[in-house]
């Protein structure tokens, strides 16, 4: 890495590989325990083996980064020539992971700003994709920060999932809320607002709520020029029907991306899920 300032996300950014290695973005891999075994996200671990143990009700949780994980990142990235650095992360709400950054930087050998951006998958990775950018030109770390904190305040993430419970056993959303859902058999519409998982809307079926999630991803977009991702864990032809629907009617699309999330998010909202991201550029 040649430029003085260095990016550094985490696992849940959700970047393609190629456009990581493009822009000299580095991801630091969240934990999945399966069972009795610790699998880093992204090397070790499968969106379709996280999606198999959650089908047959195995025991999955997740865990941060530990400090030393960053520390040796944030070494690496001055060795190999930074001199400064600006780390990216998912919500402290959910995760530890931006605490375990904050703890790491005071000790790093060039100068660290942690942010928490509030966002998750590719609403975090298009905040990294916005910093690198700002970084390439030249930018100082305020200057990608800034980058980075602009992407995030025009991107919003909406999604659905078949069920509630995989977000209430992993405490990242209310007991009440997940009860309410189960005993009026809804189809929840969920939303990231301001660093945490809200209920949007309840919908009777699963065919109306996609269609809803499309209908408020057209709506947020309107006429701006926008990045969307669209997201899925083991629902490939809902995400490629509802990526085809968004081309055909967001008149300002630059770049729309169709991924599975990873086994972090994966453990958390179970197979199913359909997500999509829009951010405006």
């Amino acid at each position: 890495m040649s430029r003085h300032v260095a990016i550094v996300t985490d696992s849940t950014a959700y970047l393609p590989h190629q456009t990581m290695e493009r822009h000299g973005i580095t991801a630091v891999p969240l934990t999945v325990v399966l069972g009795d075994r610790a699998l880093e996200e992204g090397t070790e671990i499968s969106a379709r083996s996280l999606a198999q143990a959650l089908q047959k009700r195995r025991s999955v949780t997740t865990s941060r980064p530990s400090p030393e994980v960053f520390a040796a990142t944030y070494r690496a990235a001055a060795e190999a020539g930074a001199t400064g650095i600006v780390s990216l992360h998912l919500p402290a709400e959910l995760s530890g992971t931006y605490d375990a950054a904050v703890l790491a930087a005071r000790d790093a050998p060039v100068p660290v700003r942690v942010v928490d951006t509030g966002m998750v998958a590719m609403a975090l990775g298009f905040c990294a994709l916005s910093a690198a950018e700002a970084a390439e030109a030249d930018g100082t770390v305020d200057d990608a920060v800034a980058a980075a904190e602009k992407r995030a305040e025009g991107t919003s993430a909406y999604f659905y999932v078949d069920t509630l419970d995989y977000l209430r056993r992993g405490g990242r959303i209310g007991a009440a809320q997940a009860l309410l859902g189960s005993a009026l058999a809804v189809k929840p519409l969920l939303e990231l607002a301001d660093g945490r998982i809200e209920m949007l809307e309840k919908v009777r079926t699963a065919s109306r709520a996609i269609a809803r999630l499309e209908e408020l991803a057209v709506e947020k977009a309107g006429e701006r020029r926008v990045d969307i991702a669209v997201h899925h864990l083991a629902a490939p032809e809902r995400a490629e029907t509802l990526a085809q629907r968004l081309r055909e009617r967001v008149p300002g699309l630059a770049d729309l991306h169709v991924s599975e999330v990873g086994a972090v998010i994966g453990a958390h909202t179970g197979p199913g899920l359909l997500g999509a991201v829009v951010s405006a550029r």
